[in-house]
């Protein structure tokens, strides 16, 4: 990805690793992003997310904005940037993605490891957290043949 690209997704970083949410309007993405907010990670980009060489950032004017349904757009502290390392991919709870997927795909346009997630989950939070982890090497993913 040499070329700077615009998506429709949200971004959040914890340290040095950047997660993007992706998913249709109206999928989560933004209430995600409040409630990873609200555990500790930082403010990257809602709505939309500007990638470019591995980095993801908010376009200038979307950045520090975020939009809370039903209360409106609130200004807050963000990060300009972070690296991106993985896309959680947002399902609704009638697209259950398999139990045991193979080995994380890479996304085609990020270029880092996808992973599906129901957002209104209440454990969405620690499994992007979970994500992070095994992809920092803290925690280890066993594929299908390691079982």
């Amino acid at each position: 990805m040499n070329d700077p690209v615009q998506i429709h997704a949200s971004c959040a970083a914890r340290g040095e690793q950047g997660i993007v949410l992706s998913g249709p309007s109206g999928s989560g993405k933004s209430d995600l992003l409040l409630r990873l907010i609200d555990a500790g990670y930082d403010l990257v980009a809602d709505d939309r997310v500007c990638l470019h060489a591995g980095w993801a950032s908010a376009p200038a004017a979307l950045a520090g904005l975020l939009e809370v349904r039903g209360i409106g757009i609130v200004r807050m502290r963000y990060r300009a940037r972070v690296r991106v390392v993985a896309v959680a991919r947002l399902v609704s709870p009638s697209d259950h993605p398999p139990r045991l997927p193979p080995s994380p795909r890479c996304d085609k346009v990020v270029g880092q490891p996808v992973f599906f997630l129901d957002p209104a989950q209440p454990s969405a939070v620690a499994r992007i957290g979970l994500v992070l982890d095994c992809i920092a090497g803290h925690r280890h993913l066993l594929d299908e043949r390691q079982l």
